[in-house]
């Protein structure tokens, strides 16, 4: 699993490029994660956070808004086994 990552500064242009690049590669991790997995789901949160940021296309927003809700929803579920 990747784990460096070219954060976009918040409110900063993010190349469309790496954008779609980002968004596809959350699409692949997020359903694959759980709140047991060495990376923590903080981790997760910030990248899914710096997508949300950029400027996006009406399609990439619909992706990004599905990545979203799939991580909160997995969030909730790890706050209620703690």
């Amino acid at each position: 699993m990747r784990l460096e990552h070219q954060s976009a500064i918040p409110g900063a242009r993010m190349n469309h490029r790496q954008l779609e690049k980002d968004i596809e590669h959350l699409e692949h991790v997020i359903t694959r994660i759980s709140g047991e997995d060495r990376i923590p789901l903080a981790y997760w949160r910030s990248r899914v956070d710096s997508v949300l940021t950029a400027e996006l296309v009406p399609s990439q927003a619909q992706r990004v808004k599905r990545l979203n809700e799939a991580l909160q929803a997995l969030e909730a579920r790890t706050k209620r086994i703690e």
